[in-house]
Order: C-alpha cells, then sequence, then structure tokens
C-alpha cells in the first residue's frame, strides 16, 4: 500500500472504530507506532560496500556498543539488574549491544571511572567486538570522558547522556520538546570543555598578545570557541526557560479550572515500561501510543472517566521514573510532574516481571518525594500479572498486602482496579437534601457529575435529592435546601 493511503487508512480507523475492552487495537496509538517503526534503524544490515552498485542501498547501520558499570554497593544481583536496564536503555536508544563488564570498586575512579587496570581490558574487548561506543552506567564528569575516550579510540557516553536521548527521540509535544532540550543543554554545559580540542579555537582574534588558537585574520578582539558556544548555550536555556514558564501558566489555569468545578484528579506515575500508558487505555480508552520500550510515551495524556455512580474524575498519565533518574530531567520535567502533586490519588502502577520490582518503588517515590507528591493517597498497582508467575505473585501479595494485581493487556483484575480508584476518590464536603424543580434537570445533570447523589424521590412539587456536594455549588443550591434539613458540613 503506498505510504500517504496507509496513512489516511490509519487515521481513519482511529478516527471511527470504537473502543472496547475486547479490541486494544485501536487504543494502542498505532499511527504513531507505525510513524516510530517506519524511522527505526534496522540492525543486521551492513555498511560495508561490497560492490558499487549497492551504493544506492546503503542502510545505516547500528551504533555497536560495550556496556560496563561499577559496583559500588548492594549485591551483585542488584549490579546485573542495573547492568540490564542499561542494556535495555540502549536499545531502546537504536544501539546494538555486544558486551558488559562490571567492576568491583569502593567507589569509581575519578579519572577513567573504572580504573587504570580494567580500561586496558575495555579497550581490549573494544577492539575484538568491533564496538564502536563505551556507555557507562553512571554519570561521568568532563575529565573521566575525555581520559576514556582516548584509552578506547571510540565515543564514551554514559547513563544520563543515553537516557537524555531517549528523551530527545521520543518527545512530541512542544512543550515536551523543550524540556528535553533544556535537559540536554545543561547536561552539556559544564562538559564542553571535554569534547576535543576544536572548541579552543579562536573565533574573532585573542587581543593584544595573539594566541594558540589565532592565525592570519583572527589576530584582534574576541573571544574563544568554547566561550562562544557557552554564551550562545546559556542564552537558549535562558529562553527555553521563559518559554516552560508560560507553558506551566496554561497548565496552572487547566488545573484551577478543573478545582473550580470539584473534578477530582488522578495521576498514573511508576517505572518505564511498567504499563501505565496500557492502563490508561484500558480504564478510558484514550489511544495512547503503547510499546515495549523504555520511556516510549513522555507528553502527559489527561482523559475524562467516569464513577458507577455518575461522578467524573481524571486519569492522567505521566512520564516514565528510572533509578538515577538524571536531575536535569527532574528540574526540565517538573512543570509537568507538577501534574502528579496535584493530583487527589497517584495510582503507582509496578511491573510485575521484573526481577526487582522493589527497587521500582523506591526509585518512583524517590522521584515522587522530589516534586512534593509523596505526601498524597498512593494505590499500588501491580501490572502484566498475565507474564508472572504464581510464585512470585503471592510473594508481592505478602509484600504489598493493599496492592491490585492487574493485567492491562488481559483486562485481569481491571473492574478491582476501577472499584479501589472510586472509593479512594476524595468526597464532597457538604451533605445535604434538596428538593429541584422538575424544570431544573440542568442542576439534577450536574449534582450527578460533580457531587456524589445518595438518593432520590420523587415528589410533586420535584425531585429530591440527598447528595454530598462541594461548598461552592451547596451555596448554590441554598434556595432549594429542604425545609428543616439544612446542610451539614462533615464526612459520612
Amino acid at each position: 500500500m503506498h505510504r500517504t493511503d496507509r496513512s489516511r487508512s490509519l487515521r481513519d480507523q482511529e478516527t471511527h472504530t470504537p473502543y472496547s475492552d475486547d479490541d486494544l487495537d485501536a487504543t494502542t496509538g498505532e499511527y504513531e507506532l507505525s510513524e516510530r517503526q517506519a524511522l527505526r534503524r534496522v540492525p543486521g544490515l551492513s555498511t560495508e560496500l561490497t560492490d558499487i552498485t549497492e551504493v544506492e542501498y546503503r542502510q545505516l547501520r547500528l551504533e555497536r556498543v560495550v556496556l560496563v558499570g561499577v559496583w559500588t554497593e548492594g549485591t551483585q544481583s542488584d549490579a546485573d539488574n542495573s547492568l540490564t536496564e542499561l542494556a535495555a536503555l540502549a536499545e531502546t536508544a537504536g544501539s546494538q549491544v555486544l558486551e558488559g563488564l562490571i567492576q568491583r570498586r569502593s567507589r569509581p575512579d575519578p579519572a577513567t571511572y573504572v580504573g587504570r587496570g580494567k580500561v586496558d581490558d575495555l579497550t581490549g574487548v573494544v577492539l575484538s567486538t568491533g564496538a564502536d561506543t563505551v556507555i557507562c552506567d553512571g554519570e561521568l564528569s568532563p575529565s573521566q570522558l575525555r581520559n576514556l575516550e582516548q584509552r578506547t579510540k571510540v565515543k564514551v557516553v554514559d547513563r544520563t547522556a543515553l537516557i537524555l536521548d531517549i528523551f530527545a527521540q521520543h518527545a512530541k509535544s512542544k512543550e515536551g520538546k523543550a524540556q528535553v532540550e533544556l535537559a540536554q543543554l545543561e547536561y552539556l554545559l559544564p562538559r564542553l570543555r571535554g569534547w576535543g580540542e576544536t572548541l579552543s579555537r579562536q573565533t574573532g582574534g585573542s587581543g593584544r598578545g595573539g594566541g594558540a588558537g589565532g592565525g592570519v585574520g583572527l589576530r584582534g578582539p574576541g573571544e574563544t570557541k568554547l566561550e562562544t558556544d557557552r554564551r550562545r548555550i546559556r542564552h537558549r536555556i535562558a529562553r527555553l526557560r521563559r518559554e516552560i514558564k508560560g507553558m506551566k501558566t496554561v497548565r496552572q489555569t487547566k488545573r484551577a479550572r478543573r478545582s473550580r468545578n470539584a473534578v477530582p484528579a488522578v495521576a498514573i506515575a511508576g517505572y518505564t515500561n511498567a504499563g501505565k500508558s496500557s492502563l490508561l487505555n484500558r480504564l478510558t480508552g484514550a489511544g495512547v501510543l503503547v510499546e515495549n520500550a523504555l520511556f516510549a510515551t513522555l507528553d502527559p495524556t489527561t482523559r475524562r472517566a467516569t464513577t458507577s455512580d455518575g461522578r467524573l474524575y481524571t486519569l492522567s498519565d505521566t512520564v516514565g521514573f528510572v533509578r538515577h533518574l538524571p536531575h536535569q530531567i527532574v528540574e526540565a520535567f517538573r512543570s509537568t510532574l507538577e501534574e502528579v502533586a496535584e493530583a487527589d490519588l497517584v495510582v503507582h502502577v509496578v511491573d510485575g516481571t521484573h526481577p526487582d520490582p522493589e527497587e521500582q518503588v523506591r526509585a518512583v517515590r524517590e522521584v515522587l518525594s522530589e516534586v512534593g507528591a509523596d505526601r498524597l493517597p498512593e494505590l499500588l498497582v501491580v501490572n502484566k500479572t498475565d507474564a508472572t508467575d504464581e510464585e512470585t505473585l503471592l510473594r508481592l501479595k505478602r509484600l504489598w498486602p493493599d496492592a491490585v494485581l492487574v493485567s492491562a493487556h488481559s483486562g485481569r483484575g481491571i473492574d478491582a482496579l476501577r472499584q479501589e480508584i472510586e472509593q479512594r476518590l476524595p468526597r464532597p464536603a457538604v451533605e445535604v437534601r434538596v428538593v429541584l424543580p422538575y424544570d431544573r434537570g440542568d442542576l439534577v445533570a450536574r449534582l450527578h457529575r460533580q457531587g456524589e447523589v445518595l438518593s432520590t424521590s420523587h415528589l410533586p412539587e420535584g425531585t429530591l435529592l440527598h447528595v454530598r456536594v462541594g461548598e461552592a455549588l451547596a451555596a448554590e443550591l441554598t434556595p432549594f435546601v429542604a425545609a428543616g434539613d439544612p446542610a451539614v458540613a462533615g464526612s459520612r
């Protein structure tokens, strides 16, 4: 099928296909997923020309990477899990993992991260595997980056740069792209001096004394290339912060509107690839992109949902977390993460198939505390139970007895999750009995949307409702309060 026709057919399918629990194809962001996969680099294709006629069919080769980590604390299983996660991050970024090395040290070497002897071993592995990149499971200083690149003779990337690269690939919205660019520039700024000698060349001369970086036509007042780059990056950072601040105002306005209408907010948070987007699709039919990859979705999605008794609330999907999430990401995405801090309930999704779910929960709670969301009510949800063995499920149930076990893929436990969310939603503060004339059907509908209707009966003069509502709506209902039954504040 021609690409244009295929794209149109997918859009039509998303627009006209109704959502049902039995068919999730229309709610997994399949059009966006197909576009992303169409741009992915294909592994296993050689870039070496064996015949001149092949020049038209050359394909971009995947980066071939070697992973290296330093085990400073915890068990060997913890170190293995961390390197396994680094491999998943590298594959998500489009790399081919060839080998992984772990060194036991009390602390990373300040000069080369892994130590002088281990660098020689690493260089040997790079030569034997034909790797073109080394990825370190930690954040490296500029000197460590420079020293490792000089010794291994290949590009060296740390965990922070890898995560930032994935974010840059997956950001779609204007706000998401601005947040990722801000994080990348803040990471790059202190590391400019370690990225090649060409950055120290003069751009406009070196003043009275000339200089090593100058030359014919370059002497005179000016600044170094490094200083120019730093100045431009600082200006760009300031501009991005202003833009993100403006976008934050828009978010606050939307939150204020929901607050005025007394609409409770539920935020879905959790480790990356725990199934948050799949869960949102299953609960609301949101149509958010679903992909078995880390940080597949970055842009928050908010959808409306309704309780069994007719009350409205919102469900918001948020950016996934990961252990050692770069502080640049937390700061840049702070306005987005504040969606979680302003929620009435946090649905914390845990991957039941992960070898160390306790570490996932700890990492997520650590980030939530940074944005002030640790004080909110939390509902733990163990996802992917259809792919988890019974022994693991029993262990997790003992560990978290109040957790809800679900499978967003099969739909198992979704009804129980809906009921649990409804029970934990905040109740309106004012309980009142009102008699609404039959021509005020608009108020009756509004009470069902914004309040909790406890009972309904019909009288000759109108509809008698026993309801719980917010203070603002209770004030509007004052003329209709039933005689002898004033509004009383408090909980049921």
